[in-house]
């Protein structure tokens, strides 16, 4: 049973190996729970927008599905929102999963809808996310993100000191991340940036400007630490010697 438990994990993640330790009673309570969320999934093809594999926790809603495109293997965690309100869709790549209790929202209000939500293949993000689409977010393949991420693609416009700023509008520039990075828990990114390929973000970095490819970034607000390239290039002078 655990080879073939495992084979079917495989179509979703190929590198995928139970731990020699799993015995029996874990892994039926795994199978028993993957199950429930695979046949969760399966309340989509009401609304023509089932892939295959896709699984899904308990409690989780959709809004505007009809603008969506979810890839097939894709998970959602318990309790969390996917709100496709927006001028583009809401898209989330194949084998990508969404922690439980996060929120992917478009827009907040129908008086100025955001633009799009597009999270690229092989994306694992964390419990309590909160991805906004006011400006447009785009996360490429391959990235890892831990708990409590956020991206905020839109700012309140506040010049005017004569009037309210919840009246003075928001501007929107949108969000972009690279593919093959690795963002830590408590992270923050806010409109404008871009940040490029093969970055580390520490935990609780802001991100407040963009960032190159190949970069390790963290601080409040965040900044270069190093390059990637350093870190290899160090890797390989300690095997030498």
């Amino acid at each position: 049973m655990k080879h073939i438990i495992q084979q079917s994990i495989r179509l979703r993640n190929p590198s995928f190996s139970f731990d020699r330790e799993v015995r029996g009673g874990l892994l039926f309570s795994f199978f028993a729970n993957f199950s429930l969320q695979l046949l969760r999934g399966l309340r989509l093809l009401i609304y023509g927008r089932y892939a295959k594999g896709i699984a899904l926790g308990k409690g989780v809603q959709f809004f505007y599905l009809s603008n969506m495109k979810l890839g097939e293997f894709v998970k959602i965690g318990d309790h969390t929102t996917l709100n496709a309100t927006g001028k583009g869709k809401l898209v989330i790549g194949r084998n990508s999963g969404i922690g439980a209790f996060s929120r992917i929202v478009i827009s907040t209000s129908f008086n100025n809808l955001g633009s799009h939500i597009y999270i690229g293949e092989n994306v694992g993000i964390g419990e309590f996310a909160y991805l906004g689409g006011g400006g447009g977010l785009e996360i490429g393949n391959d990235c890892i993100v831990g708990q409590y991420f956020s991206c905020h693609p839109e700012n309140h416009n506040y010049e005017d000191p004569k009037q309210l700023i919840r009246e003075q509008g928001v501007s929107r520039k949108g969000i972009i991340i690279g593919s093959n990075c690795w963002i830590g828990a408590k992270v923050t990114i806010l409109d404008g940036v871009i940040i490029g390929s093969n970055c580390v973000i520490a935990a609780g970095a802001v991100v407040t400007k963009s960032m190159p490819s190949n970069s390790v970034i963290g601080g409040v607000p965040a900044r270069v630490i190093k390059s990637t390239h350093e870190i290899q290039v160090s890797q390989m002078q300690v095997v030498a010697s």
